[in-house]
């Protein structure tokens, strides 16, 4: 019989997955503003755009029932991410474009490194871990942009779930040589991130149908 590990995330899983819910909430709760969206429309844009990646995730790894549900930590950070947002919306300036990048950049780094390790703490194949850490990262930015009736964002723009998948790879690479777990997720995160913030600098462009 497969070992099973206790479902509770460990710290370095727990911290990322936490900051990870608090950016994205509030890069969902920007993008309902921008669609024009009313109070409930944001808490919803911002719970689904923090959350449903890593509850895919769960699902997928039978860490059920998945971490969003069970801790009220998660929702409640949400929550707060999206109150700040909307209440500070009137009285700063509109976020400019680079920081909206930025703010989702981060995000996909923090939710790639946290999903990667999660899959690992649970005996998953190093390659399946890393396709978990990119459905943890950017699940949520998919069905924020299906309720805006939009594409999503991963099918249409410069280097994102790349960048996802860059820095799970990362993160396995170094576990397998033995660098520690927390230098290891940190690794992965700054390779998510760099490349994700250079890809919208240098407008990288994977191939498309056509173009040879």
């Amino acid at each position: 019989m497969r070992q099973r590990v206790k479902p509770d995330a460990g710290t370095l899983v727990l911290v990322a997955d936490l900051a990870g819910t608090f950016v994205f909430a509030a890069e969902g709760a920007l993008a309902a503003m921008r669609g024009n969206l009313d109070l409930l429309g944001l808490m919803v844009l911002a719970f689904a755009t923090a959350l449903c990646g890593g509850i895919t995730r769960d699902v997928l790894i039978g860490a059920v029932p998945p971490n969003a549900i069970r801790d009220w930590r998660y929702p409640a950070i949400a929550f707060t991410a999206g109150t700040l947002a909307f209440l500070t919306h009137s009285l700063l300036p509109p976020v400019p474009e680079r920081g909206i990048v930025t703010l989702d950049a981060a995000g996909l780094a923090l939710f790639a490194a946290a999903g990667t390790e999660k899959a690992l703490d649970y005996r998953i194949n190093p390659f399946i871990a890393v396709l978990l850490g990119a459905i943890t990262a950017v699940g949520g930015g998919v069905v924020r942009d299906v309720l805006l009736a939009q594409i999503p964002a991963v099918l249409r723009v410069d280097i994102y779930a790349t960048a996802a998948l860059a820095g799970s790879l990362v993160m396995i690479g170094c576990r397998r040589i033995g660098v520690p777990r927390t230098a290891s997720a940190f690794a992965g995160g700054l390779t998510c991130f760099v490349i994700r913030m250079i890809a919208v600098w240098q407008n990288w462009q994977l191939p498309k149908a056509g173009a040879f």
